[in-house]
């Protein structure tokens, strides 16, 4: 089901890295890296696999954001929901998140994309858009500390 209609809304964050493509994706699809920018997880990359990702539990939310693998072209783009979880599942943030590398002269162009935030979601729209600036600070520390 597609949750993406005309009345959402996206993030979009974009930055040059001084990394290569390859480099960037190991942060982006390795569990135990993904939990040094984001949060831990049980992500695998593989489409259709349903993963977790929990944090400490906040004011308004459990901790916990259940989403599934869609897109997984390597080195260049991977795609899952993020969608509340628990007693907000029913009705709560249904979103994808997608990320994009692309090669440049001087490493990659990276590129998060969050979209499916509903008009009455502007809390979470909010906090994400604030999120995404740090998240990719902390993803490009991760990288840049990758052999």
């Amino acid at each position: 089901m597609n949750h993406l209609t005309p009345d959402t809304r996206s993030i979009v964050i974009e930055r040059e890295m001084p990394h290569p493509p390859e480099k960037i994706w190991r942060a982006l699809t390795q569990g135990p890296l993904i939990g040094q920018w984001l949060m831990s997880n049980d992500f695998q990359a593989i489409v259709g696999h349903r993963f977790r990702f929990r944090a400490a539990c906040q004011p308004h939310w459990n901790g916990l954001t259940d989403c599934e693998v869609l897109v997984v072209e390597p080195h260049t783009r991977l795609s899952y929901s993020w969608n509340a979880s628990g007693d907000e599942a029913a009705s709560g943030l249904k979103t994808v998140v997608t990320w994009t590398l692309t090669r440049t002269r001087h490493g990659a162009f990276v590129r998060v994309e969050q979209a499916g935030f509903r008009p009455e979601e502007e809390a979470n729209y909010q906090g994400a858009h604030c999120g995404w600036q740090r998240i990719i600070g902390g993803l490009e520390e991760v990288v840049a500390g990758l052999e």
